[in-house]
Order: C-alpha cells, then structure tokens, then sequence
C-alpha cells in the first residue's frame, strides 16, 4: 500500500485529478478518482469524459505490477484495450480495479473496470499489456529520485 501511494504522488497529472489508492494488495489494486467539475466531458449531463475515465484505467493497470512483481520495475503501456459500457454519472466518485493474470519475463497481462457504486455495473471493461524493462530501469527525468525523495 505505501508503495503504491509513493507511486501515485509521484504522477503529477494524478495529483492535479486527486487520485488516490483505496487498496494494494497481492490480488490487485484499486484507485479513486474523485468526481470534480475537471473531469465533466458533457456540461448538461456532469457526465465524466472519457479522458478522465483513460488515465484512471491506464494507471490502475500501470499500478497493478506494483502487486506482482516482487521489486518495483517500470513498465510502460503496450497495448490498452477500454470497452465503455455506460457514461460515469455526476457527483460520483470513479474507482479502477485492476488485476495481472499472467506476468512473462516481458510482458505483464492486466485487466481490470472502471465503476462508480457497483463492480457489477462497470463504466468499463479494460485488458492492457504491460512491458517488463527491468528493475535496474527507474524512469526518466529524476522519476526514480522522486520515488525516492517521497519515501524518505
């Protein structure tokens, strides 16, 4: 859990939505992004745009090698597959439930949803690769000191 929320600060556009870590565990994560006027895609509905709905799931996705793999290692977006089921609804927080179901020696196979009160009435459906560079890989433009710099 602490890593995942050392990861999450470190990520300035989930600062700037508020995103936060509502569970990490071996199973898996779960990220909340809070409803706020920002993340509106139709003004007259207050329904999310899709937008904010893409960076929620590509994080929680991103977030969930943080539970599989037993060091930290980056691991960029490959592939990003999001079926929209439904508009998110006004007022209501987002959460992103993500799951590895299978980790190679290069590539990190997740899937998760996007949900507002029921898991079982997803916004989203969402199945992403992820590529494994290696544990001695920290990121670019001081990520991996800034990682660090939180921690302490």
């Amino acid at each position: 859990m602490a890593q995942a929320e050392r990861f999450l600060s470190a990520l300035r556009h989930c600062q700037l939505l508020k995103m936060r870590v509502e569970r990490a565990d071996a199973d898996g994560i779960t990220l909340c992004l809070p409803y706020s006027p920002q993340i509106v895609g139709n003004p007259q509905s207050g329904a999310i745009h899709g937008g904010a709905i893409t960076t929620l799931m590509d994080t929680a996705l991103g977030m969930a090698t943080l539970c599989a793999l037993a060091e930290f290692e980056v691991c960029p977006t490959l592939d990003l597959r999001i079926d929209y089921m439904h508009p998110g609804q006004a007022d209501k927080a987002v959460y992103g439930q993500a799951q590895c179901y299978r980790v190679t020696r290069d590539v990190i196979f997740i899937r998760g949803c996007a949900y507002q009160d029921d898991p079982g009435e997803p916004i989203a459906q969402v199945v992403g690769t992820y590529m494994r560079l290696g544990k001695d890989i920290k990121g670019g433009l001081g990520f991996g000191r800034q990682l660090k710099a939180v921690a302490q």
